[in-house]
C-alpha cells in the first residue's frame, strides 16, 4: 500500500492517565508509521492527561495538543487535517466530540477517506440504541467505514443496521517491543492483580471476581491498581495502588501470580472484545484468568492459554489449584499464541487491506 498521510483525533497517544485506549493507539500507528504512513495525532488538553504524560512525543507520530476553552484551536487543527489521506475521528476523545464526529464526516472526498473508529462500540451502540435523536446515528453513514476495536459480528451486524458502508473490527493486540517479560518488582508480588479504572459499567462485576475473591481469601495479597479507588472499601488483603504508568505494567504483569482481566458489561455483553491488558499480560508471559464472555477462543485458548471463570467464585478454584509451573505454562502458551497472531504487524497489515478496499 502506497504511505499514506493520516490525520487522527483520539483521546491522548502521550497519556494513558483515565484513557485506556492509549496503549492501542500506540500499538496501531506505530505499526503504521512503520510500514511509511506519516501520522499527526490531535489531542485535547483534557482530564489532566498531559501533566500524567506516560511516553515523550514519539518519534513515529507528530503530536499536537489544542486546548478546550474555545472552539478556535481544535478548528485549525480540523482545517490542518483536510489535506492528509485518512482522517479518523476515534470515540472518546473527551472535548468537542460532536464538532469532531460533524467535521471530519463532512472532509470525505475522492481524496480523503474519512473513518469513524470506535475503540468502545457496545456503549456507542448502546447510547444509540436509548436515544434514537442522538446526532451520530445520522452522521455514521456518512463515513468510509466504521472500525472497531472489539465486538464481533453483533457490532458489525449493528452498525450495518444503521446504514454504515462498512465496519470492520481491528483487534487489540500486542507490541513485542513494549510488552515483554522483564524482571520480577517485589512491589507488585501478589497472588492476584488487577489493573481497572473505576467506571460504573465494571464495578459490580470487580466487586464479584476481584473483591469478593480478596474477602474469600483472607491470607492472600491482592493488587488493585488504576483510578477512581480511593473511596471505595476494600478487604484489608487489598492493596490500592492508585495509577500505574505503563512503564511499570510487565513488572506488574510479570510479579503477580496471576492477572485479572475484568470486562465492561456492555463488552462482556456484546463478546468479542478483549481488552488491551490481555495483550500487554500476554505478551510479558503472565498467567492471565478473565472473566467469561463469547469469542475468547478466538483469541486464546481457554484452559491452556487463558483461564476462564464464568462467575466470581470460581476465579477462587483456578488460584487454589495453580502451582507455579502451571502458572508458567499458562503464560508462556499465551506469549507464544500472541506473539503468532495478535501483534499489531498483523492488526496494521489487516487494516491497509480493508483500507484498499474502500477504493475498490
Amino acid at each position: 500500500m502506497a504511505p499514506m498521510s493520516i490525520a487522527f483525533f483520539g483521546s491522548s497517544l502521550v497519556s494513558a492517565y483515565w484513557n485506556g485506549a492509549a496503549t492501542y493507539y500506540r500499538g496501531i500507528l506505530s505499526a503504521l508509521a512503520a510500514r511509511g504512513h506519516r501520522i499527526t495525532f490531535y489531542e485535547p488538553d483534557a482530564y489532566d492527561r498531559q501533566k500524567h504524560r506516560d511516553i515523550a512525543d514519539p518519534e513515529w507520530a507528530r503530536i499536537v495538543v489544542y486546548g478546550i476553552d474555545g472552539e478556535d484551536e481544535v478548528q485549525r487543527c480540523l482545517d490542518a487535517a483536510r489535506h492528509a489521506d485518512l482522517v479518523v475521528k476515534a470515540s472518546g476523545v473527551g472535548a468537542f466530540d460532536e464538532l469532531l464526529e460533524s467535521s471530519v464526516a463532512a472532509m470525505r472526498g475522492s481524496r480523503t477517506t474519512t473513518v469513524f473508529w470506535d475503540v468502545d462500540a457496545p456503549a456507542t451502540l448502546e447510547r444509540l440504541a436509548a436515544n434514537f435523536d442522538d446526532p451520530f446515528r445520522a452522521l455514521a453513514p456518512r463515513y468510509d467505514m466504521i472500525l472497531t476495536y472489539g465486538g464481533g459480528e453483533p457490532v458489525v451486524h449493528a452498525y450495518r443496521r444503521l446504514g454504515v458502508r462498512a465496519c470492520v473490527p481491528i483487534y487489540n493486540g500486542l507490541d513485542p517491543a513494549t510488552h515483554r517479560p522483564v524482571d520480577t518488582d517485589p512491589r507488585f508480588s501478589c497472588d492476584l492483580g488487577l489493573l481497572a479504572n473505576r467506571l460504573p459499567d465494571r464495578e459490580a462485576r470487580i466487586g464479584e471476581f476481584f473483591l469478593a475473591v480478596a474477602r474469600a481469601m483472607p491470607n492472600g495479597r491482592f493488587l488493585l491498581g488504576g483510578n477512581g479507588w480511593d473511596d471505595k472499601p476494600v478487604p484489608p488483603n487489598v492493596v490500592k495502588l492508585g495509577h500505574i504508568y505503563t512503564r511499570d505494567h510487565n513488572s506488574f504483569n510479570v510479579s503477580a501470580g496471576a492477572v485479572l482481566n475484568v470486562s465492561r458489561d456492555s463488552m462482556a455483553r456484546m463478546g468479542f472484545s478483549p481488552a488491551t491488558r490481555v495483550f500487554e499480560a500476554a505478551g510479558a508471559g503472565a498467567c492471565i484468568i478473565t472473566d467469561a464472555w463469547e469469542g475468547i477462543e478466538q483469541f486464546f485458548e481457554p484452559g491452556r492459554e487463558i483461564l476462564v471463570a464464568e462467575r466470581g467464585a470460581q476465579v477462587i478454584d483456578l488460584l487454589a489449584d495453580l502451582t507455579p509451573e502451571r502458572r508458567r505454562e499458562i503464560g508462556e502458551n499465551a506469549k507464544s499464541r500472541a506473539l503468532a497472531q495478535h501483534t499489531y504487524e498483523i492488526r496494521v497489515r489487516q487494516l491497509e487491506a480493508v483500507l484498499q478496499g474502500v477504493d475498490a
